[in-house]
């Protein structure tokens, strides 16, 4: 009993310094915090006048397929097999340039949401970083991911709103 004494006094500092150094994690929603951004809006407006335009053209193009299709379906009994032949392979033509541009607007959309995205995700990260470092976050997790189904809320804090701060700083 006499050495275990000795021993508890040298090591009670260690282990209060230990029981002290707990793990904190701070939690986030990150697409919450995007979507709060200005220039979120900003970018969803630009994307909504690029998407306007794309499906304006869009719809001319459909347009046009509907007029050569009502000109062949008039002209069908008068035309020469030849002609006819040549009527359909143009509205073919037409239908296939009309869906390949669709799909191409879909993935020049998809570009650009990314291209515009980048530095507003990056001004995002930058000020998780900047926060996590103030506060002394071990970790900040994304709550929307669910990667981490469950942490402890003695050891978590939600670190929403000192982001949205720094953000509008």
């Amino acid at each position: 009993m006499k050495r275990i004494i000795p021993l508890l006094l040298f090591l009670w500092p260690v282990l209060s310094a230990a029981a002290q150094s707990q793990v904190k994690i701070g939690v986030i929603h990150y697409d919450s915090l995007l979507v709060a951004m200005p220039e979120y809006a900003v970018a969803q407006q630009h994307l909504q006048a690029l998407r306007q335009q794309y499906e304006a053209e869009a719809s001319y193009n459909e347009e046009q397929f509907k007029r050569l299709f009502t000109e062949f379906l008039q002209g069908q009994k008068d035309f020469p097999q030849n002609i006819m032949l040549k009527r359909q392979r143009d509205l073919q033509d037409q239908m296939e340039k009309s869906l390949a541009f669709r799909h191409e607007c879909d993935s020049l959309l998809r570009r650009a949401e990314a291209e515009m995205l980048a530095p507003i995700r990056q001004r995002l990260d930058e000020a998780i970083r900047s926060v996590g470092i103030e506060c002394g976050y071990e970790y900040i997790y994304n709550a929307d991911t669910h990667a981490l189904p469950f942490v402890h809320p003695l050891v978590s804090e939600d670190a929403t709103a000192r982001i949205l701060e720094k953000l509008n700083n």
